[in-house]
């Protein structure tokens, strides 16, 4: 085999490997992405049914010390939403418990 041959046959794997991860790392975003519109939505649905959501005993020690930042970040850790969602929700259960933040 010529080492051209060779050279071009190692790029074009290289590169056909490369395409697959890529496809395979579009499809993950894409599906955790649709995941994620769907938990939206679910949260929505049952805010408007006023079915509340589990929350974690963790989430609510730290709310009654007085914590909200550690609250917060419990809220993450459970439920896997952004700071901006866990700190919402953490407002809205120290609401519902007549809590100081």
């Amino acid at each position: 085999m010529d080492p051209w041959e060779a050279t071009l046959l190692v790029i074009a794997t290289i590169g056909a490997v490369a395409a697959a991860i890529g496809g395979w790392s579009q499809d993950r975003r894409s599906s955790a992405a649709q995941l994620a519109a769907l938990e939206r939505k679910l949260d929505l649905v049952m805010d408007h049914l006023g079915i509340a959501a589990p929350v974690e005993p963790e989430v609510l020690r730290h709310l009654e010390s007085g914590r909200t930042i550690e609250a917060v970040r419990a809220y993450r850790k459970q439920t896997g939403t952004s700071l901006v969602e866990a700190k919402q929700a953490v407002d809205r259960i120290a609401d519902q418990l007549h809590l100081e933040r």
